[in-house]
């Protein structure tokens, strides 16, 4: 094998390392697009979701994730790769170019995050009373930090005006017919789809301080809730300097490091977006957090049963979200 046939090899690997992100309702809004030693990532804008997301926010954050993903299995595998974020000879739906470089000595951070890639999960159930220690929070606040964004960890004070929020974000959104629709076509998906979030991996109620997004509109079905009440969970907000295209590209990587980095650490994790979702909330947690940044994306931390335990999630297979120039499918 010559050094390009290694590069394309590994540039592969890493964009198929990507299909595991998670993505907001688990629409997986991406496509790669590979050529050569170089791959470009582009949003697929059907998957858009109009009422949740009608700007796009949560979108170009979930294929940041992706980007940061791919990175760290380059990285890992001791690829350098140049990432031009947003390139202006390119559509509006182009998020990112990669483009391989030297060879790259991977940090123990790096090859950490992609250990954690096919590990992580999202983990709705109620975690344990053990508290994450001070340490593990600062290495997530740091993993937040290298990617441009801020990881701002609710005191304890905080998090009672954040579990109201939370909650008046779902009442809100409930309310709300379109909502309620969106919600239905993207938690009951034909099975050829490949995508979507199982009513399987909602979580039965249960005493906690925030309660997670109702995937099952009542119906009694999804995980028994465990013997977890919440105590020891920690609830943190991301933020970033400009709510733009470029910032949520930023935002989706580091949201991308922090789970993987919680993970890597033993941690379950359980990002939260409705409270992100609706403008009056998102606002709220602004305040609440006392900053000019952007909240983006919220998360619960926290020591629960294995991941192993969880319902499997949908994957679109690798054919339909990655094309190349030898197979005739180039964008």
């Amino acid at each position: 094998m010559t050094r390009s046939d290694a590069r394309e090899s590994a540039l592969t690997a890493a964009v198929r390392a990507a299909l595991h992100a998670p993505s907001v309702f688990n629409t997986q809004p991406w496509q790669w697009h590979l050529d050569g030693d170089a791959a470009e990532l582009y949003l697929d804008s059907d998957r858009r979701l109009e009422v949740v997301d009608p700007l796009g926010r949560l979108m170009t954050v979930s294929c940041g994730v992706a980007l940061h993903h791919a990175r760290m299995a380059l990285a890992a595998e001791g690829q350098g790769v140049l990432v031009e974020r947003r390139p202006a000879d390119g559509p509006p739906t182009l998020v990112a170019r990669l483009h391989m470089l030297l060879d790259h000595e991977p940090t123990d951070d790096e090859r950490a995050m992609y250990a954690a890639i096919p590990c992580r999960r999202t983990d709705r159930r109620p975690y344990s009373d053990d508290p994450v220690p001070g340490a593990v929070a600062a290495g997530l606040v740091a993993a937040a930090r290298r990617e441009g964004a801020v990881l701002h960890i609710l005191r304890p004070d905080q998090v009672p005006a954040f579990a109201v929020a939370v909650a008046r974000a779902g009442d809100l959104e409930m309310v709300d017919p379109e909502y309620r629709g969106e919600l239905i076509r993207w938690t009951n998906r034909p099975p050829w789809s490949n995508d979507g979030v199982p009513p399987t991996t909602a979580v039965r109620p249960a005493l906690r301080a925030i309660p997670p997004r109702e995937f099952s509109l009542g119906v009694e079905r999804g995980m028994h809730p465990g013997s977890g009440t919440d105590r020891g969970a920690l609830f943190a907000i991301l933020t970033v300097g400009r709510d733009d295209e470029t910032g949520w590209i930023h935002g989706g990587e580091a949201l991308s490091a922090v789970l993987l980095t919680a993970t890597a650490k033993g941690l379950a994790t359980a990002p939260i977006s409705d409270v992100i979702e609706v403008g009056v909330t998102r606002e709220a947690v602004r305040r609440l957090l006392g900053t000019a940044r952007h909240p983006y994306a919220a998360i619960r931390f926290g020591y629960g049963a294995p991941a192993t335990d969880l319902p499997a999630v949908p994957r679109r297979p690798a054919h339909e979200v990655i094309a190349s120039v030898d197979d005739g499918r180039a964008r």
